[in-house]
């Protein structure tokens, strides 16, 4: 349940177990915006590994500060991590969560091989957007990551229309609740893998699901038009080659 003034109401959410140690899932029937609610909780000292869940938001954001439809029967999730590293790192964060995401997707879509990876933050059905994340981060005062919130939206069940796009919902659905599970145990095995061999195997395991070399791109913001995808940086940065000229690209969005 949501507060009056759109504060989650902790008395009245629900504690779910059987997740990864350290995880622990706080399911709401509503709230304004999972994002807010977890922002709140950092800022308050919460230890890392808190989820939060919505069955429905009713100002649900996605990037550049969009509105994003948040109907019930999909998933509408944000957890908290407090990484080590430098603030410059924030990045590759949401394509371990990418990864993490499709991986969960996979495991009950009848068509797994129809998912991919959308550089920054999407993951696409046969090129159809069923589902985003969102991350956004605090830092010290010395430059590191104070926390880091990772939102993310799945279509389960309804795929809202979006003006720029088409949207897709997964091939199968099952409960948010249980998606979430799935989705966290994904994240908690990605994130073991990150602190025990850093980023290196997260940036393979995302070019295996994200576009074909050579496969042409545009995009929104960025200092270049677009061009043919040649890969990501070591950092995580998209890499594209236009007219015989290797551009790295660490801020924008991709259109289609």
């Amino acid at each position: 349940m949501t507060a009056p003034d759109g504060r989650a109401g902790p008395d009245r959410s629900r504690r779910h177990g059987g997740f990864p140690p350290g995880w622990r899932l706080e399911s709401h029937a509503s709230l304004t915006s999972t994002a807010d609610t977890l922002r709140c909780r950092a800022e308050a000292g919460e230890p890392e590994g808190l989820a939060v869940l919505a069955l429905q938001q009713t100002a649900g954001r996605g990037r550049a500060g969009r509105g994003w439809a948040s109907p019930p029967g999909n998933l509408h999730l944000s957890v908290l991590l407090r990484p080590p590293g430098p603030a410059r790192e924030a990045a590759q964060w949401a394509l371990l969560a990418g990864v993490a995401l499709a991986e969960a997707a996979a495991e009950i879509d009848p068509e797994p091989a129809a998912l991919r990876l959308k550089w920054p933050n999407d993951l696409l059905r046969h090129g159809a957007k069923c589902a985003g994340i969102l991350a956004e981060s605090a830092l010290t005062p010395e430059g590191g990551l104070a926390w880091l919130a990772l939102g993310i939206g799945v279509n389960l069940r309804h795929a809202p229309a979006l003006a720029d796009r088409p949207t897709a919902c997964l091939g199968a659905a099952e409960p948010p609740e249980d998606f979430a599970a799935r989705l966290i145990a994904r994240l908690d095995h990605w994130c073991g893998i990150q602190a025990a061999a850093g980023f290196a195997p997260i940036r393979a395991a995302w070019l295996a699901r994200g576009p074909a070399l050579g496969e042409a791109l545009t995009l929104r913001g960025g200092a270049v038009p677009g061009g043919a995808f040649a890969g990501l940086a070591e950092d995580g940065a998209l890499l594209i080659e236009r007219a015989g000229t290797r551009h790295v690209i660490r801020v924008g969005e991709l259109g289609g």
